[in-house]
């Protein structure tokens, strides 16, 4: 028996994260403790160490974090220099790009490759800041080496203004939701990268050209252009039903391991909501809670964590093709430390396939083709 997208198949074990009946838990701490108290400089350190950090421990890392974030300037001029293409492509070239800096880029010995990880963990959210002030025409500006938030600094680096306090506990709580998923697609491609012991850039510019589509990553992007093209409320009821009877799929709803809702969802309803009010501008947040309405009434679908992304997101002047490469500067923590589990144990992943083809066949002669 097949099992198509692999789905129900355990294809591995990982002390990192799982997803035992609706709950989602990091090293065994429920997501939802989590997300209200953790910084994401807390839950880097859980899964790279297994334990949350002491308060001397999290200081350490944050101010390595702190002075890793800034990017070579040859990895800010390819930026620059780039055409106008989807930011994640932008995103994934750079990853790569990366490794042109490292001492040994080549390497898999394992401090090295926790060096590399965190580096990465600190200069993606730059990465993804850079393209954001590119696309938008303005000079990058340089991410401060002294701020132990991540969440504001990537904000400081993306708008080059002080964020308040609600827009940093929202990028934190995103970065958090976001920085772990089991094995997921984009974390699956890393693992079958790093499992051919190639070195810490390739496995992560695998997990970034996976978490590019729409029935992934890119589902984010995917709402806010529904919730733009709806518009208002009066439009949701016809757009999702109309939607619904031409068999198209409506993103950000339905989720393969969840049979009930998201457990990250309600947390970026409730951002979403925030936000909204501190803006004067529910406008979105409505729009999103008036489409969940009626995909559980006709379909029985319940949100995943893409759908009220898209919203936060915007709120947080985020454009939406910024969206998804947001999202891989969260889930970039659980990437490396993901390389790092699966080559501290390794065995090659290489799975069989069942040939459907004909058979029996033999070769002709080019002169005896027609």
């Amino acid at each position: 028996m097949v099992a198509r997208g692999l789905e129900g198949v355990v294809a591995g074990t990982t002390r990192l994260s799982s997803i035992i009946d609706g709950t989602l838990a990091y090293v065994g701490i429920d997501i939802d403790e989590l997300a209200a108290n953790a910084s994401y400089e807390e839950v880097v350190y859980l899964l790279y160490h297994g334990e949350l950090p002491t308060r001397t421990q999290l200081e350490a890392l944050q101010g390595e974090l702190a002075r890793q974030r800034a990017l070579p300037e040859g990895v800010v001029r390819l930026l620059a220099d780039a055409p106008r293409v989807v930011p994640m492509d932008l995103l994934r070239t750079a990853v790569s790009a990366l490794a042109w800096y490292e001492v040994d880029p080549n390497t898999v010995e394992r401090q090295a490759a926790i060096a590399k990880g965190l580096r990465l963990v600190a200069q993606v959210p730059t990465i993804v800041a850079t393209i954001g002030r590119l696309r938008r025409g303005l000079a990058p500006v340089a991410p401060p080496a002294d701020e132990p938030s991540t969440a504001r600094a990537f904000l400081r680096t993306l708008h080059d203004r002080e964020p308040s306090e609600l827009e940093v506990e929202a990028m934190n709580k995103i970065l958090v939701l976001h920085a772990d998923h089991e094995f997921n697609a984009s974390t699956f491609a890393a693992r079958v990268v790093a499992a051919t012991l190639a070195d810490m850039h390739a496995a992560v510019t695998a997990a970034t050209a996976a978490l590019k589509g729409p029935l992934h990553g890119g589902a984010n992007a995917a709402v806010m252009q529904m919730l733009e093209e709806i518009g208002t409320l009066d439009r949701v009821e016809p757009y999702i039903t109309e939607k619904l009877a031409r068999k198209e799929r409506v993103m950000g709803f339905g989720h393969r391991v969840y049979k009930g809702e998201d457990p990250r969802a309600k947390w970026l309803r409730d951002l979403s909501r925030r936000l909204g009010e501190a803006r004067g501008d529910l406008r979105w947040y409505e729009l999103s809670v008036a489409i969940a309405e009626v995909m559980q009434r006709e379909k029985g679908l319940f949100p995943n964590v893409d759908f009220y992304a898209a919203s936060v997101y915007h709120y947080l002047g985020i454009e939406k093709e910024l969206m998804t490469p947001v999202f891989a500067a969260s889930r970039i923590a659980g990437w490396t430390a993901h390389v790092l589990e699966q080559q501290a144990d390794n065995r090659l992943i290489r799975p069989r396939a069942e040939y459907v083809g004909p058979t029996n066949r033999h070769y002709v002669p080019l002169e005896q083709r027609g």
